[in-house]
């Protein structure tokens, strides 16, 4: 279990699984109250002991891999966001210089 109180959503690989082995004896009113201690719902227990049952020990580099591009991928997309707002708040500001620009001094079509 995690040293400090947190969401259990937020716990790692190793405090789940221990959650999940020291429940796995109990009957349904130990692990009622050791949810409650603990802040966890039953739910959250059975939805991770399934995920640690489907894991597969050759499928962890393939999806640590996957995992990786999909950072990489983030990343580039990210850069290219802020590129493009960097962009449309330059050209925004410049059109609004251009409208202050014509409020105060006109067209040049007046002279």
């Amino acid at each position: 279990m995690p040293a400090k109180p947190s969401a259990p959503d937020r716990w790692d690989a190793r405090a789940k699984l221990a959650a999940v082995i020291q429940t796995a004896s109990m009957n349904e009113a130990e692990r009622s109250a050791y949810c409650r201690e603990h802040g966890l719902y039953p739910e959250q227990l059975d939805a991770w002991k399934t995920a640690f049952e489907a894991m597969d020990a050759t499928g962890t580099p393939a999806d640590k891999a996957q995992l990786a591009a999909e950072r990489k991928k983030s990343r580039k997309l990210e850069k290219e966001l802020l590129r493009k707002e960097r962009a449309l708040a330059e050209a925004a500001a410049l059109l609004t210089l251009s409208k202050k620009a014509q409020a105060i001094w006109g067209n040049g079509e007046d002279d």
